[in-house]
């Protein structure tokens, strides 16, 4: 997957757009947008992060992330994550397979 963001703003905020092979119709990948904030820890450390993703251009679906930024002694950066995507159903009945 490719995560591409615009800078950064004095308020943590940022948009972009994100790109993955991994698709709930099982169509290639389209860039869908992404909005986001990152909290910069007070005192050192690595900033934590937030973003979700429409994939409204193939699925019916809304994904959250959550995670941090970190970078290792050879200068490479590394951004963790976990996931929740919520795809539509048709009814209340349904909710239960709504969420992965």
């Amino acid at each position: 997957s490719l995560r591409e963001i615009s800078a950064v703003r004095d308020d943590g905020s940022f948009q972009g757009k994100y790109l993955t092979r991994v698709t709930l119709a099982g169509v290639c990948a389209r860039a869908s947008p992404l909005l986001g904030a990152q909290q910069q820890p007070s005192e050192g450390g690595w900033p934590t992060f937030a973003f979700t993703v429409r994939w409204d251009k193939f699925s019916n679906a809304t994904t959250a992330f959550a995670g941090q930024c970190f970078v290792d002694t050879g200068g490479k950066e590394t951004l963790t994550t976990m996931w929740l995507v919520r795809e539509a159903v048709g009814s209340l009945e349904e909710d239960w397979k709504a969420t992965r």
